[in-house]
C-alpha cells in the first residue's frame, strides 16, 4: 500500500464545463484531498474546447473530468479526441446528462462517467479508483 507525503507533487485535475456552477460542484465533491493516500488535488477550471486541448497538450494533466452536457463542444466528443490524440492520455471522466448515458461514454473510451447531478460520493469513488494505482509509492 503507498502512502502520500505531504510533500507529494499535487495532482493536476481538469474540469471542463461552459457551466461555471457544474465546475464548481465537481470541485467542491473532491476537495483538496479526496483520499489520504492521494497528494493535494491542483484544478485548472476550463470552459472552452481550444483550452482544454491546450492545457492536455502540455502534458501535466493527470486526470480529465469532462461535462458531457457542454455546449458548444460536448465533453463525450472532447474525450473521444483527447483518447484518439494524445499518446498515453491520463484518465477521463464524463459527466453524463442522466445515468443511462453511460453507454455513450464508452464509445468516447473514457474511464468512467458519473451522471448530473453530482453525487459527490460516486464522483470521488470514480477518481480515487482511477487516481490510486498511479500514486508512486514511497520508501
Amino acid at each position: 500500500m503507498s502512502t502520500a507525503t505531504p510533500d507529494s507533487r499535487p495532482i493536476k485535475v481538469l474540469v471542463y464545463s461552459d457551466d461555471v456552477n457544474t465546475r464548481q460542484q465537481v470541485i467542491l465533491a473532491l476537495g483538496r484531498r479526496p483520499h489520504p493516500e492521494l497528494p493535494e488535488f491542483e484544478y485548472v477550471e476550463v470552459a472552452t474546447e481550444p483550452v482544454v486541448l491546450q492545457n492536455m497538450d502540455a502534458g501535466d494533466i493527470s486526470l480529465a473530468i469532462l461535462d458531457g452536457e457542454a455546449v458548444p463542444a460536448g465533453g463525450m466528443g472532447i474525450a473521444k479526441q483527447l483518447k484518439d490524440e494524445i499518446y498515453q492520455c491520463p484518465p477521463v471522466i464524463v459527466l453524463t446528462g442522466r445515468p443511462q448515458d453511460a453507454w455513450l461514454a464508452t464509445w468516447s473510451r473514457a474511464e468512467a462517467a458519473v451522471p448530473h447531478p453530482i453525487d459527490p460520493l460516486q464522483l470521488a469513488e470514480a477518481v480515487i479508483g482511477l487516481m490510486r494505482p498511479s500514486v508512486p509509492a514511497t520508501t
